[in-house]
């Protein structure tokens, strides 16, 4: 007979870490399901939106969403975080995509548009006007893609003869800004059917974007088409 015994109460550790494991799994894909679920509710019925109806929409009672998230704040921050992943998930591959450098603003810009478009109210979340919304989640996705733009831009700054990365940083914000405005006001005017065409904002977005990297590089004495083939350095994470 073997020597070897298992260790008294080691049978159920293991088997307590495996149910702890798969509980957290649960937990976890019970989290998105509430936030998914309050995602649709902010977009079907406005800012105003209570956990009634996320409980409702998401198949679950109102005690399992302040188990998971404590109260509305937290919720909206989770319901922040997962629109700043999903507009990520859209905007980097174009940001980062080898093709003409317009092709490139304009896929980036229209990535940003395209989400906005297909996810009715998120955009309440990025303006952080919703009551009770702390806001450090949107700062933070901000922040991300200023520094994925830090990044774009200074590879066309050495091109461009730029050595002046206080100026990059101010550049990319401007950007960010510039984008983010704009796509809050056409979604305004849509709502009202005052507002054109996704596309027509879209390219006059790029016209302008574009206008500025072209008019840099001409004061250095540099020619750029729209079809220049800039390079691309990706920002370590």
């Amino acid at each position: 007979m073997s020597s070897e015994r298992t260790e008294p109460g080691a049978a159920d550790d293991l088997r307590s870490d495996g149910r702890s494991t798969r509980w957290d799994a649960h937990r976890a894909r019970r989290r998105e399901q509430v936030v998914d679920a309050a995602l649709v509710v902010l977009g079907r019925d406005g800012q105003d939106f209570g956990l009634d109806q996320v409980a409702h929409e998401a198949g679950v009672t109102k005690p399992v969403i302040y188990r998971h998230f404590g109260d509305r704040a937290a919720l909206l921050d989770a319901m922040a975080e997962r629109a700043t992943d999903r507009l990520m998930e859209r905007l980097m591959p174009a940001l980062y995509r080898e093709c003409a450098a317009w092709k490139r603003i304009y896929d980036s810009v229209d990535a940003v548009m395209g989400f906005l478009d297909d996810s009715p109210g998120v955009d309440l979340l990025f303006r952080r006007r919703l009551p009770g919304q702390r806001g450090e989640v949107v700062d933070a996705g901000r922040e991300f893609i200023a520094s994925a733009l830090t990044g774009l831009l200074g590879s066309y700054a050495e091109v461009l003869g730029l050595d002046d990365p206080e100026l990059v940083r101010v550049w990319s914000q401007s950007l960010v800004g510039a984008v983010q405005g704009t796509a809050e006001w056409w979604l305004r005017g849509r709502a009202t059917g005052n507002a054109p065409g996704r596309d027509v904002v879209t390219t006059h977005l790029t016209d302008l974007i574009w206008t500025q990297i072209e008019g840099v590089g001409r004061q250095r004495g540099l020619t750029l088409s729209r079809e220049s083939l800039l390079p691309v350095r990706v920002v370590p994470k």
